[in-house]
């Protein structure tokens, strides 16, 4: 029996490991979703499995685990575009509304392994339902490769790389500034690329509170 050994702390990429889990009886899963409860290589060679899955690990992983063991990650961008932290969130702001989900190899760099699958998702409407479209691609990506039992691989061409910083807290702050210079598409993509769980956007009041923005509407 071929073992899969899943770990996340993400709750979509649960999803999708949990919906392996039930349709591939045959084989065995083990599912850590707590970056608490993951002792690193000492977890892996105890399970030793034959495929690890890393998505939504935001981590290095150690040399001597991709070495020793296949292990393979979800990245929601059309590789090698959009390499690095808070993808999602920097295409919306960047005014893409497809992207896709790309399932790949990984390699001793951010993101940039060879690619195994590569299919389309639409950046529509919040976070949620973002996250909700890309588990179902993940899912399906995932299970015919497992049930495949093999891959294809596809080199990135590393010269159309691009990278994006993973955005912090403050950054969910809308200025004045950003109200002045910019359209109301561009706010209404900010709010909506910030909905649960991440920060929320705000506004920063005179007395130094925080208005929270969580849905917006615009007029083209």
């Amino acid at each position: 029996m071929k073992k899969i050994l899943c770990i996340t702390y993400r709750s979509w990429a649960t999803e999708i490991y949990n919906r392996l889990n039930e349709a591939l009886p045959d084989y065995d899963f083990k599912i850590i979703n707590n970056k608490s409860d993951f002792k690193g290589i000492e977890d892996i060679t105890e399970f030793n499995p034959d495929i690890i899955l890393w998505y939504g690990w935001s981590w290095v992983v150690p040399d001597i685990i991709l070495n020793k063991y296949t292990s393979l990650c979800l990245h929601p961008s059309p590789l090698p575009k959009y390499r690095g932290g808070s993808p999602i969130q920097n295409q919306i702001i960047d005014g893409i509304k497809t992207s896709a989900v790309t399932i790949f190899k990984m390699g001793k760099g951010l993101d940039d392994g060879d690619i195994i699958s590569q299919l389309p998702l639409s950046l529509e409407g919040n976070i949620k339902d973002i996250f909700k479209r890309m588990s179902e691609l993940g899912f399906s990506s995932t299970y015919k490769i497992i049930k495949k039992g093999g891959y294809l691989l596809r080199k990135q061409d590393h010269k159309q790389a691009t990278n994006c910083k993973r955005r912090k807290p403050n950054d969910s702050e809308i200025t004045i500034d950003e109200i002045q210079n910019n359209t109301a598409e561009y706010l209404h993509n900010k709010v909506r690329m910030l909905t649960d769980p991440y920060p929320n956007a705000y506004i920063k009041c005179k007395d130094g509170s925080k208005l929270y923005i969580t849905k917006t509407k615009y007029n083209d």
